[in-house]
Parts: C-alpha cells; structure tokens; sequence
C-alpha cells in the first residue's frame, strides 16, 4: 500500500537546487491564469490593453514593496493570460543576520516556542513566516484572486509559478528585453493556447 503512488504523481522541479529564494537576487517571475484564459485584456497594434481585471493585476504587482520591504521591483508586464515581472529581494545586513541567527539557535527553548506559536504543524518551515519568493507571490496571487472574483468567480491562476534566478547581467538585460517585447510577440508566445 505505501508503494501505491510511489513517485507516480511526482513533478520534477524548475528551481535551481541548493539555492536560497530568500536570497537577495533579482528573481524573473511569471504567474499564469488557470487554463491560460484571457483574464487580462488583450494585444491589439502590438499594446497590452487591460481590462479591468488586468488593472487589478497590475495594481496589486505594484503594491508588492508596500506589502513586502525587502522587496523591490523592476521591469514587468501583464499579459491577457499571464504576468512576468522582475523582482529583487534586497534584505538589509541586519535582517539577514537575525534570519541566519534564528535558524542556527533553533534549539532555544525561546525560538521554538515562537515558531510553534507561529509556524503550526510546519514551525518554522511554514513558508509564509519566511521572507522569499514563494511568500510573495502567494500574497499576490491571493490579493488578486480576492478582489477579481468580485468581478468574476471563475477566475482562477494556475497553482504554479515559474521563478527564475537571474545570474549576470547579460541575462537580466535579456528578460528585461524579453518583457518589453512581449506584446508584439504575442501571437508565438507559447503561452498564448490561440495559436496552439
């Protein structure tokens, strides 16, 4: 019985291995729509007109560094289906050492109650006591999802996202690129299920 879904439902992982999402790098991100539907608005003379939808993606991917300090942003678009966006964790010196000092002290008697207290069944695993990606982009992704089903109950995003560690420059000056072009590349975008 144990063998029963033994790596059958597994996903292999896009993430770079023994990397830090808590690290201070600028990180490509790109979060789509449940089924890739047309939430957003649509290309037309190579421009991304937002619907009303749209505006709320927009709004609430600018209200990341407001929400999340340590967080800073860059280029990024909102696409009819999907967003990308660049975003930079730059934790201070300070935050970094105390973050380094509560994982290496995680055996006070002090630091364990606060985590039990805080992290539930996880401690202090529960990924939305650290500060990375992943707590940011769930924030997002439930921001949006609470204020757009008041326009629409069906929207929905797809339960991923895919992230990306920018290494050098040459790469960040080739998404940076990638995402202002994206509107006139539009119909060969692979996200795009029009021209599938």
């Amino acid at each position: 019985m144990t063998d029963l879904f033994k790596n059958k439902y597994r996903i292999q992982t896009t993430r770079l291995q023994n990397w830090d999402y808590g690290n201070n790098a600028p990180y490509f991100i790109t979060v789509c729509t449940k089924n890739r539907f047309n939430y957003f608005g649509e290309i037309k003379n190579n421009e991304m007109k937002l619907y009303e939808i749209g505006s709320l993606a927009e709004h609430f991917w600018k209200e990341i560094p407001i929400k999340f300090p340590f967080a800073k942003l860059d280029d990024f678009i909102v696409m009819p289906n999907h967003i990308h966006g660049i975003l930079f964790i730059e934790k201070s010196v300070e935050t970094r050492l105390i973050a380094s000092n509560i994982d290496n002290d995680f055996n006070s008697e002090e630091t364990r109650l606060i985590a039990s207290l805080r992290g539930g069944v996880t401690k202090n695993m529960n990924p939305m006591l650290n500060e990375n990606v992943s707590r940011i982009i769930r924030w997002y992704k439930g921001r949006c999802s609470f204020e757009i089903r008041k326009i629409t109950d069906d929207f929905g995003w797809q339960p991923r996202f895919h992230d990306h560690v920018i290494r050098d420059s040459k790469s960040f000056e080739t998404i940076k690129n990638y995402i202002a072009k994206n509107p006139s590349t539009w119909k060969t975008d692979i996200l795009n299920i029009e021209t599938q």
